[in-house]
């Protein structure tokens, strides 16, 4: 898999863009030394990446986070370090972005930097079994609300379409079809599937471009 410096992941809440997140840093470490994950979510505190703390640490990945990410203290705010991810071009970094265009606001701040650079991928991560992007104009929908709120285009889209551990094969097969009527009515590529690592042999020769996830650990 090619990386851009920076790989910037949005969707729909519930597409799981954050497990995604974690795992491409695990992917992008294995190709070059300086990783950070930047955690820019402020809406949704359910599913964060600093749940994946200890074992960025033990990888040597950096994390980038709100101070109060994982804890009951609601305050939209991000750390001044997040703009080391555009300051600091050393770095491969991982932008976890908040779902919908609430969440997409604060990536404006960011926008002019990152599009100058012009070394960036913007992903939208599709999941066909979530209720308010079943099909591909609702999904497009939420695309066009996030690119008007993060003030940067989608570059490609990432099927991550699943109904969690009753995934089946026949599931991620399903829903090819609407990624790709997504990806024609979108007019960007279809760049990768993920499932989850235990059925990814019995569709490795079914799916291009298929991308194995292991579950990320849930901190209560």
């Amino acid at each position: 898999m090619e990386f851009k410096r920076i790989t910037l992941l949005s969707g729909h809440y519930g597409s799981g863009k954050t497990n995604i997140a974690v795992n491409m840093a695990f992917e992008l470490k294995k190709q070059f030394e300086r990783v950070v994950v930047a955690d820019m979510d402020i809406v949704n505190p359910y599913f964060r990446t600093k749940d994946s703390l200890k074992e960025f640490e033990e990888a040597g990945i950096k994390l980038i986070a709100s101070a109060f990410a994982g804890s009951n203290v609601d305050l939209p705010s991000l750390p001044q370090e997040m703009y080391s991810l555009t300051d600091d071009v050393s770095s491969h970094c991982i932008l976890d972005i908040g779902g919908d265009e609430r969440g997409a606001l604060v990536l404006g701040r960011y926008a002019d930097s990152i599009k100058r650079e012009n070394d960036y991928e913007m992903l939208f991560v599709f999941n066909a079994y979530r209720p308010l992007t079943p099909d591909a104009d609702s999904a497009l929908e939420v695309m066009r609300e996030i690119e008007w709120a993060g003030k940067i285009p989608f570059t490609g889209i990432v099927n991550n379409s699943n109904i969690g551990e009753e995934t089946t094969p026949e599931d991620v097969l399903a829903s090819m079809e609407k990624a790709r009527e997504l990806s024609e009515k979108a007019g960007i590529p279809l760049k990768m599937t993920t499932v989850a690592s235990g059925i990814f042999p019995s569709l490795e020769n079914k799916i291009p471009n298929l991308f194995p996830l292991k579950l990320q650990a849930k901190i209560m």
